[in-house]
């Protein structure tokens, strides 16, 4: 079947999955026809702490799925983590470019080749407002991934993931109106940055004082008391970004 021809025929099925069950027998199709064994529709977030909102839709072996929840693996599961640095899929076997693996990182990836778990490739989901998730498409051990089927593979992955969006009901968090003054933006990406108050009072102009109130002010309209805690809800809305922390 050709390339064209499998994807829209993919997007129908997807799109008239009512269940869960339903979304899982067309992804579990769509991963044979690439050549796969497995497949994982989730939210990077522990499914067991909000299991009624967390996508989680996969046909892993029993037993990897309970060692992985077992030790808490969703938020540091090196996968998970190498979505976070593209918009677009990537094969498995890229992830030791595109962040540091530590010692951990390969214990964890032995251990999921020892369950069966052989070769990947894995689609980003990226929403505002929304945990990160990824569909990823796997071979059993041993079984090597086709490379030429990818480029279906990328985009099966995101219909995919939007299919278990619409399943799942999820809606993004209501999009905040503007929280804080420019001087307390200010003063929160110089602590973001890990200036101190007088450091970031020199810098602004400003007394080491006045520093202190404005990022109080933040907190109290995050409603939170540390920074640590107001510098992730800021990132987590758009109020800073990421690039505004790294800026030099």
């Amino acid at each position: 079947m050709g390339f064209v021809k499998a994807f829209e025929e993919f997007v129908a099925c997807v799109s008239r999955a009512a269940s869960p069950a339903d979304l899982g027998e067309a992804v579990a199709n769509m991963a044979n026809r690439l050549g796969c064994d497995y497949f994982a529709l989730t939210h990077h977030a522990d499914p067991l702490a909000s299991p009624g909102t967390t996508i989680r839709l996969h046909n892993y072996p029993e037993r990897w799925v309970d060692y992985f929840d077992r030790h808490g693996l969703a938020a540091c599961d090196p996968i998970h983590r190498a979505s976070q640095q593209t918009a677009l899929g990537f094969a498995w076997r890229s992830v030791p470019e595109m962040i540091p693996l530590t010692p951990a990182d390969h214990h964890i990836l032995a251990l999921a080749a020892d369950h069966g778990i052989g070769e990947g490739f894995t689609m980003p989901a990226h929403v505002p407002g929304e945990i990160t998730g990824s569909c990823s498409f796997v071979t059993s051990y041993g079984r090597p991934l086709l490379r030429r089927h990818l480029p279906l593979a990328q985009l099966a992955g995101a219909v995919a993931f939007e299919g278990a969006r619409r399943v799942w009901q999820v809606r993004p968090l209501p999009v905040r109106k503007a929280r804080l003054t420019d001087r307390q933006r200010d003063c929160l990406i110089w602590a973001a940055r890990g200036k101190g108050d007088w450091e970031a009072g020199i810098i602004l102009g400003i007394s080491e004082e006045t520093v202190a109130q404005h990022v109080s002010a933040a907190c109290k309209r995050y409603g939170v008391r540390k920074r640590t805690s107001l510098i992730i809800l800021a990132l987590f809305d758009g109020t800073i970004s990421f690039a505004d922390i790294a800026r030099r």
